[in-house]
């Protein structure tokens, strides 16, 4: 596959963030390698992302000494696949996913950042993402408005210190979609500086960008904790 010189096509790409351990499962094994609704999560992840007809080729970041991978790496049709190694900080394993595409994306090219431990995204809500950022001038991300009462604890304590206002507060999720170029840019400054970003949206912001807003479904969750898989199960679809 070569270089695309059109940067209007519908060119685009997924980097799957999936090099994390997830301890907080206390499972022994990586949370995208759990079993949910019979398959591993992370090929529920990738499931969206192969089916859209924009995305030209997926990026799998893998924790280095992966063993899992191999076992159920899916069907990707006439994608581009490619699997690289991840850091030791989701910037870094972000980087090496785009560092990954260089010899096939653009400047220009949009990029999806999605992790492998949500399996819920909905196929429409990836649809309305590409939709409403496809000609925005920096990009955004799925979130979800905050609807709760917002409590900040008092360090170490396990008591409230105050309530927080909730009006503008947002939930943030994935996929996070962005120019190629600008991504790279945002990571390695972020890097550079030693400070820790926790999503692509926090690199991005750093650069004094203003990501846009994109309003999701409450279902794209992230598998955080045991009790996530019998939620992502009765969300999931009964055929694959």
């Amino acid at each position: 596959m070569s270089k695309t010189t059109d940067n209007d096509a519908s060119t685009c790409w997924a980097v799957i963030a999936a090099a994390g351990s997830g301890e907080r499962m206390g499972s022994g094994v990586a949370k995208q390698y759990l079993s949910v609704a019979g398959h591993p999560v992370i090929c529920w992840a990738l499931r969206p992302f192969l089916a859209e007809s924009r995305v030209s080729g997926v990026v799998v970041v893998l924790a280095p000494g992966d063993r899992e991978w191999s076992e159920c790496a899916p069907d990707t049709g006439d994608k581009l696949f490619l699997t690289t190694q991840g850091g030791s900080e989701r910037a870094e394993s972000v980087r090496n996913g785009l560092r990954a595409l260089e010899a096939y994306a653009q400047p220009a090219d949009w990029v999806l950042v999605h992790d492998a431990a949500r399996p819920c995204l909905a196929a429409e809500d990836l649809t309305c993402l590409l939709g409403k950022l496809w000609d925005d001038d920096v990009g955004g991300l799925l979130a979800l408005p905050v609807r709760d009462t917002l409590k900040q604890e008092v360090p170490g304590a396990g008591t409230v210190q105050a309530t927080v206002a909730r009006r503008g507060m947002w939930l943030a999720q994935t996929p996070q979609m962005f120019r190629y170029q600008v991504l790279c840019d945002a990571l390695d400054a972020a890097i550079a500086s030693g400070e820790r970003v926790t999503d692509e949206s926090a690199a991005i912001e750093r650069a004094g960008l203003s990501p846009r807003l994109v309003e999701a479904r409450p279902h794209n969750l992230k598998i955080t904790y045991p009790q996530d898989l019998g939620i992502a199960e009765h969300l999931l679809p009964r055929e694959f």
